[in-house]
């Protein structure tokens, strides 16, 4: 009798929430060979292919299509006997505070899993600029902020992890005299980074579209209305990216802060503040 690896279906489930084999990897600390062998394993196990080539990305073909859902089904009963057995009995109600991109690209799954382990936590998501949500003004609104952070060095809001900033879009745009973006509004990190390194090299440009929520540029970028800064672990699937190209500058990094309002251990934000951190770096 075979056994199907947990380990291979949590990849597999990865690979398609974040958007690729890459994404996945830096995700579940693994290198994308070690991503590709896994995912190759259980398609031997399987006997089928689980992925098909679609333009520049694999997507899952029809025996990808008919795993996802039972693999989904078998690691919640999986996380669920280990949170039976194993968990701590946390219970709470936790305010994070979060960017927009970052709460429709990435929160999702993570979410969803801590749920099911810690079945007893309350959580209340709240999705704002990183403006915003690091004002000291704003601090008693949330228990834990995740926020963008151009201080790498900051000492007040340590960063605990790195992103590269990218273009996002038809970059065939940027050929125009004039490159139009799709931004958030003023005070938005990427909306300014943008600027700046447009005109630092030079570059027209002018605003065409402004939506603070992802979804709305998204839709924006998609329709060809412009192109746009994220953070490349943020991109959706369905979006183009690179990080620099003949007539768009590089932009750089950018950091990433988690913070507590609270030191207490054991606690339910402390426990939620731990599983993202694992889950991102």
């Amino acid at each position: 009798m075979k056994n199907i690896s947990t380990d291979s279906l949590r990849t597999l489930v990865t690979v398609v929430e974040v958007g690729g084999f890459a994404k996945a990897g830096e995700l579940l600390g693994l290198s994308q060979p070690a991503v590709s062998l896994q995912i190759k394993r259980l398609e031997d196990m399987l006997g089928h292919k689980l992925f098909k080539k679609q333009g520049q990305r694999q997507v899952l073909n029809q025996y990808g299509e008919l795993l996802m859902p039972l693999a989904k089904q078998m690691l919640q009963q999986n996380d669920a006997i280990l949170q039976q057995f194993t968990s701590e009995n946390v219970t709470g109600k936790v305010r994070l505070g979060i960017p927009s991109e970052f709460a429709a690209r990435i929160l999702p799954s993570i979410i969803g899993d801590f749920v099911a382990l810690y079945p007893d936590v309350s959580l209340e998501v709240r999705s704002r600029l990183s403006k915003h949500l690091l004002s000291v003004s704003r601090q008693d609104q949330f228990d834990l902020v995740l926020a963008l952070n151009e201080e790498l060095e900051s000492a007040k809001f340590p960063i605990f992890m790195q992103d590269q900033l990218v273009w996002v879009g038809d970059l065939n745009l940027a050929q125009n005299d004039v490159v139009t973006l799709v931004t958030a509004p003023e005070g938005c990190i990427y909306r300014r980074r943008a600027i700046e390194a447009l005109q630092s090299a030079g570059i027209k440009y002018r605003i065409a579209y402004s939506n603070a929520d992802l979804t709305g540029l998204t839709a924006a970028l998609k329709e060809g209305l412009g192109i746009t800064v994220l953070a490349k672990s943020t991109v959706p699937n369905e979006l183009n990216y690179q990080l620099q190209t003949k007539d768009l500058p590089e932009l750089g990094q950018i950091g990433i802060s988690l913070i507590k309002r609270t030191d207490d251990p054991g606690t339910a934000v402390d426990k939620l503040a731990e599983f993202i951190a694992l889950r991102l770096t």
